[in-house]
């Protein structure tokens, strides 16, 4: 469907910027009945949503002849929850209204606030920001909105999460009652619901997610491990995929500075974001991805709002989203505005019933799959280096002569040998993972004797099937907390409620003491463990213990609460 009914200056710049017809959020919004409504947009981030708000204002903007009225106060607002996000909207609207002569100020956090306050002072049309910086214009009075007639609110879920509720709502209050308000929400929780209640009027409603993006441009994947193997995943996952961009989301600041210094030290050229990072360093980090000096970015959820690169064809969620609307908004940084993206789970065994709980619950298709081993890794190289050395290639005479005089001293063999493993030099090496069935020895119902293990001690784990214990992925919360290998843990028997293990008797003081050092410093957290005497059968139940090792419990993980996240200020 061709752009119709639309202002000749606008039509214009949409034709030159290569525009044919307009995106189904674009098009929802210069409906008849969208025109001159408060709507509430529920649009994915990559849609075209920025050109669609900034259609949907025209009528308020323009004059009858198809033009804007000398600058003074603003008539339109647009607030984004990021530096980032509000200028690329100011770049957007520029292009969009510039032959209509649109004078637009961008009021952001991190830039030089008296000259945006000299920029206001000489009239604009549209003013874009952020709304920490726009709530401090309009208490030093730099930013008058009494002629605002209409107002948006872009990605407003984000703002809301991100802390700004009390922010938006003064700048709400502080526009007139008759002006038209845009609430653009990639999701609707209840805290949207409510402002929409407060601050519009009857609001016509309007869905595209299943037309513009939903999942259908996002192939998601989810792929389960061993806690120990989280980071070899990840490391795996990138050498598999080799995205032009890859976007790695973490739950803290500690957990990305961990993920990007281990990185580094593999040889993959990444960059970091998260809240210790200042305005600079994440300037330069994001400029770093757009020059293609770095491929990968790790990244906390907010420092990774409004992050636009349309590189981005790979997201993995090293650690969970707290859920589906926060997997979308992660997700949502590929697979934009048609483009194919892929986004990955890396689900610990114990979780795995939980994540798929969250996936069936936000109706997100998901393709269960195990990590990538060094031998799928391997056959993705070998066919990406047949590809790029089929594609043509332009030589010049010294290029040549070189390649004659090589010619003469080395076989074609040699030299397109010496060309694979330079090509390979570059990568980084794969990782081993730990094995993906488990031992057959550990299998319950699968013991048989093994050498060294005539005298053992029994050990009782307070987990069983019911938490999703699996050996994948208890062997090695043994080992790693005992420092014994895998090879000195015997049978391991899995229960509904508990789980219990064989240690050779002469490396069972050695284990428990380990046991006992390490506690609280596993991701796990708040397992017991509890020397047996005699055979899990044998042994009683409840709080009594065999004489030996009191019970250890691993003290829980801090976590980081959503109150105690550091909330920016634009």
């Amino acid at each position: 469907m061709p752009f119709t009914h639309l202002p000749a200056l606008l039509g214009e710049a949409l034709v030159s910027r290569g525009y044919a017809a307009p995106t189904p959020v674009q098009a929802a919004v210069i409906q008849p009945e969208a025109e001159g409504r408060d709507l509430i947009v529920s649009a994915q981030t990559g849609s075209g949503k920025t050109v669609a708000f900034g259609l949907a204002i025209a009528p308020q903007l323009l004059t009858e002849d198809g033009k804007l009225p000398s600058p003074r106060a603003p008539l339109a607002l647009a607030i984004a929850p990021t530096r980032e996000l509000a200028l690329q909207v100011s770049r957007e609207l520029e292009w969009l209204y510039a032959k209509a002569g649109a004078r637009i100020s961008t009021c952001v956090g991190g830039m030089d606030a008296s000259r945006e306050r000299r920029s206001l002072s000489h009239g604009a049309h549209i003013v874009v920001g952020t709304p920490g910086r726009l709530r401090d214009h309009i208490e030093r009075g730099a930013l008058d909105l009494s002629d605002l007639r209409v107002a948006i609110l872009d990605e407003a879920d984000e703002m809301l999460d991100m802390g700004f509720r009390e922010d938006l709502e003064q700048i709400l209050d502080a526009t007139p009652d008759g002006r038209r308000t845009l609430l653009f929400s990639a999701t609707m929780p209840k805290s949207i619901v409510a402002l929409a209640k407060r601050y519009q009027k009857d609001a016509l409603r309007i869905s595209t997610v299943g037309e513009d993006r939903g999942h259908g441009d996002i192939s998601y994947q989810a792929v389960t491990v061993a806690p120990a193997d989280i980071e070899n995943a990840v490391v795996n996952l990138l050498r598999l995929h080799e995205a032009e961009t890859a976007i790695l989301f973490c739950a803290t600041r500690d957990n990305v500075r961990h993920l990007h210094a281990g990185l580094i030290e593999r040889g993959f050229s990444a960059v970091a974001l998260s809240g210790e990072h200042s305005q600079n360093e994440r300037n330069a980090a994001l400029q770093a991805l757009r020059d293609r000096r770095a491929r990968v970015c790790v990244a906390t959820d907010v420092a990774a709002r409004g992050i636009d690169l349309p590189t981005v064809t790979l997201v993995i969620h090293v650690e969970l989203p707290r859920d589906a609307e926060t997997l979308q908004h992660r997700s949502g940084r590929t697979g934009r505005a048609g483009k194919k993206g892929t986004a990955v789970l890396i689900v610990p065994y114990q979780r795995k019933r939980r994540v798929e709980m969250m996936l069936r619950g936000a109706r997100i298709a998901v393709e269960w799959l195990n990590p990538p081993t060094v031998d799928d890794i391997r056959k993705a190289d070998h066919e990406r280096l047949l590809t790029q050395l089929m594609e043509p290639v332009e030589v010049d005479d010294d290029d040549r002569a070189l390649a004659a005089k090589l010619l003469e001293t080395k076989s074609a063999e040699d030299i397109a040998a010496a060309l694979v493993r330079s090509y390979r030099a570059r990568m980084p090496a794969p990782e081993e993972m730990l094995e993906q069935g488990g031992s057959s020895e550990r299998a319950p119902g699968k013991e048989h004797h093994r050498e060294g293990f005539d005298d053992v001690v029994w050990f009782r784990m307070d987990i069983g099937r019911r938490q999703n214990a699996d050996p994948r992925w208890i062997l090695p919360l043994i080992c790693r907390r005992g420092h014994i290998t895998k090879n000195e843990v015997g049978a391991i028997r899995i229960a509904p409620n508990e789980t219990a293990f064989q240690i050779p008797r002469a490396l069972a003081g050695k284990f428990i003491a380990s046991v006992k050092r390490t506690a609280g410093e596993e991701a796990e957290g708040n397992v017991r463990f509890e020397a047996l005497q005699g055979s899990p059968q044998e042994a009683p139940r409840g709080p009594r213990r065999a004489n030996g090792p009191a019970p250890v419990r691993h003290a829980p993980r801090p976590t980081l609460r959503p109150g105690g996240r550091d909330r920016p200020r634009g």
